[in-house]
């Protein structure tokens, strides 16, 4: 069985069709998935649906592409986190890609949430993007490494990965890592050891191929399974076992409880 460890399924894209999207994941084998929260003023929607269906979870934060909405402070995080099904803060982190300038309000709102991990000892969702450096700088000054947590949709270096996974994060790879110009990302799952690895989708987005161009959805995680064992020289059956294992341990889930 696989789980989908950071999908968006209050996205528009798929809000009304979660019937067939549940029907795709049985049907791949996919047993459970974690709805990512982009904004507080969103996240009541992704906390349903982890209430209302017992194989998703949720988590609680603020994206860093989102400059037009209230601070978070991390009171306010550890406060919406106490919840059963809310498993994890964020996505949060540093994008420096879509958005330029002054960007200390994006640091700011990355240690709100480090803090408030830390304080309600659930893990961290963490999104880096051209923001390499910082990020790690901001993870090791606010001791991201007592909360752990995993590096979602990893497309940076080894030394990166490297770097994450000593303070204890997990290596995520997202539909990207089956695109044939992906070179240096598979040479970095190639090393990246299995027991510090979870895979997602990041639906809507990043379909994997052979499905590349179309909407994405939790189903579509077993392709990225599929690469990962042919990158590693294992089996699907290995890369899900793994996968899964890490993805209960770091989000503290017991298998009863979601076994649907």
């Amino acid at each position: 069985m696989l789980v989908d460890s950071h999908c968006h399924l209050d996205f528009p894209e798929l809000a009304g069709k979660l019937d067939a999207v549940f029907e795709l994941m049985r049907e791949n084998q996919v047993e459970r998935a974690l709805c990512v929260s982009v904004t507080l003023e969103d996240f009541p929607r992704v906390r349903q649906l982890a209430q209302d269906y017992p194989h998703l979870y949720a988590s609680v934060g603020v994206h860093p592409d989102y400059e037009g909405v209230a601070p978070v402070t991390s009171r306010e995080l550890v406060a919406l986190a106490d919840h059963p099904k809310v498993v994890a803060i964020g996505e949060t982190g540093l994008d420096y890609y879509r958005l330029k300038g002054d960007l200390e309000w994006q640091r700011e709102r990355f240690r709100a949430h480090i803090r408030a991990a830390r304080e309600r000892g659930k893990p961290l969702i963490v999104h880096s993007r051209e923001a390499a450096d910082d990020t790690l700088r901001i993870m090791r000054e606010e001791g991201a490494g007592e909360a752990g947590g995993v590096m979602h949709c990893f497309t940076e270096s080894w030394e990166v990965a490297a770097a994450a996974m000593r303070m204890g994060f997990y290596i995520s790879f997202s539909g990207i890592v089956t695109f044939k110009n992906a070179k240096l990302l598979k040479e970095v799952a190639r090393q990246v050891p299995l027991d510090s690895m979870l895979v997602e989708t990041d639906a809507p987005y990043l379909a994997p191929v052979p499905h590349r161009g179309k909407t994405n959805q939790p189903g579509y995680v077993r392709h990225v399974a599929e690469e990962i064992a042919r990158i590693k020289g294992t089996t699907l059956d290995q890369v899900a076992k793994v996968t899964t294992d890490n993805f209960n341990k770091l989000f503290n889930i017991l298998y009863e409880e979601s076994n649907v």
